[in-house]
C-alpha cells in the first residue's frame, strides 16, 4: 500500500513539474511568434505570463521593451531594459537599446556610460558602438 502512495505522489509531482516547465517554454515561444507577426498586444500578454512562471526571464523583459518601443512608451521600455540589465549586465542588445533610448532623451552622460559598458562586453553588437557614438556626437555640447 505504501508503495502505491509513493508511486502516485511521485507521478503527480513529476507531471506538475513537466507541465510547469512546458508552460514556461510555451508562453515565451508563443510570445516570440506573435511578436514576429507584429501582434504586440497578444505577444505582450504571453511574455508577461512567461514572467509569472519565470521571473528571471531576461528575454521576456527584452521583448517587452521592444514592444513598448514600438508603442512609443519610453518609460516602460526603459523599465524593462533596466530589468534585463539587472538580470544580466552583459546583455548587449539591452545595453544597445538603452543607449539609443538615452540618446533620444539627450542624456549624454548616461549614454557614454552605456557605450563604455557595451564596449567591455560586446561580441555581437561591437559594430553598433560606432553608430551610437556618431549619434551621441550630435548631442555633445559644443
Amino acid at each position: 500500500m505504501n508503495f502505491t502512495k509513493i508511486f502516485v505522489t511521485f507521478f503527480l509531482i513529476s507531471t506538475l513539474l513537466y507541465t510547469s516547465t512546458f508552460a514556461k517554454n510555451s508562453y515565451f515561444l508563443e510570445g516570440e511568434r506573435l511578436f514576429n507577426e507584429k501582434k504586440f498586444s497578444q505577444s505582450k500578454y504571453k511574455f508577461e505570463k512567461d514572467i509569472v512562471f519565470n521571473p528571471k526571464s531576461e528575454l521576456s523583459y527584452l521583448y517587452l521593451a521592444k514592444i513598448f518601443n514600438a508603442q512609443k512608451n519610453d518609460f516602460m521600455e526603459e523599465q524593462n531594459l533596466n530589468t534585463v540589465i539587472m538580470l544580466n549586465p552583459k546583455n548587449e542588445e539591452a545595453l544597445y537599446l538603452l543607449a539609443k533610448l538615452n540618446i533620444k532623451k539627450s542624456d549624454y552622460k548616461k549614454t557614454m556610460e552605456l557605450i563604455n559598458n557595451l564596449k567591455q562586453v560586446c561580441s555581437n553588437f561591437c559594430q553598433k558602438e560606432a553608430e551610437l557614438k556618431e549619434k551621441l556626437e550630435n548631442l555633445e555640447p559644443k
